[in-house]
């Protein structure tokens, strides 16, 4: 078990921030990884999230399990296992910051549409942007960054999100449709992670001393779903996307200078 003050202060916030992205606030949730990053190697800060995140799953699960959408789930999660596959593959050989990079860019592109759409309506004087019906390709294609970018840094959220929220699908039904998806991808993560070494008994003991935290955060956060308005709901996860995808891109910045240095 790690014992270091400077590792808890850290990883409090950490887990906390997973614990409220479990309840439904998923954007929160890509704060984790990059925090304890800051004091571990970001694959090792994954695989010591991962056993927290499977017990948060199941009670996520139990809470949502009426709430999904079928069809979204049927094209994101065989891109996600091709996504991880790709992962695992690679894991030895591509960098942790040019991943987050990636991934930060995705997101902010994301969300810098989403607004940039909503201002043009509000010019025009329309109303805010109608569901819109995304493509089979699509979940593919998003589902497969999303298990590619989970896998290696707990970072999933926006390439999901890309896909998922501009379909505006009802609150509950967009919260259990996340739930269930990324229950399976980090049940799958399990082979890859122990594969890749990642798992040790001092990790082990740490998730484990960290879980009750969780675990009342999650409550927390299922708690605040349903008492958060459609709107606001919707706005909180275009701006949590933006601040932890400026966050991604702004670490893995820092570590590409620090490395060429």
């Amino acid at each position: 078990m790690i014992n270091d003050p400077i590792f808890y202060l850290i990883a409090i916030p950490a887990v906390l921030a997973i614990g409220l992205a479990k309840g439904g606030f998923a954007g929160v949730g890509l704060l984790a990884t990059p925090l304890l990053a800051l004091y571990l190697p970001p694959l090792e800060a994954a695989a010591l999230l991962l056993p927290i995140l499977l017990i948060q799953d199941a009670i996520s699960l139990w809470w949502y399990r009426r709430d999904w959408d079928a069809w979204n789930l049927k094209v994101l999660l065989p891109g996600a296992v091709i996504g991880m596959g790709i992962g695992w593959f690679y894991a030895a050989q591509v960098s942790d910051a040019a991943i987050r990079l990636v991934v930060g860019a995705i997101g902010v592109a994301f969300v810098a549409h989403a607004w940039g759409v909503a201002a043009f309506n509000a010019l025009r004087k329309r109303g805010p942007a109608g569901p819109r019906k995304m493509s089979a390709a699509s979940g593919m294609f998003w589902g497969a960054v999303s298990g590619f970018t989970s896998l290696l840094t707990q970072g999933g959220g926006p390439p999901f999100q890309i896909h998922i929220l501009p379909q505006r699908l009802p609150k509950l039904t967009l919260v259990g449709t996340t739930t269930i998806f990324f229950a399976v991808v980090n049940a799958l993560k399990i082979g890859p992670y122990f594969a890749l070494g990642q798992f040790s008994f001092s990790n082990f003991s740490t998730s484990v001393a960290l879980l009750p935290l969780a675990v009342a955060t999650n409550a927390l956060g299922i708690w605040l779903v349903r008492l958060t308005p459609t709107k606001l709901f919707y706005d909180l996860a275009y701006v949590l996307v933006l601040f932890v995808s400026l966050a991604l891109m702004w670490q893995g910045a820092v570590e590409l200078y620090a490395a060429g240095a």
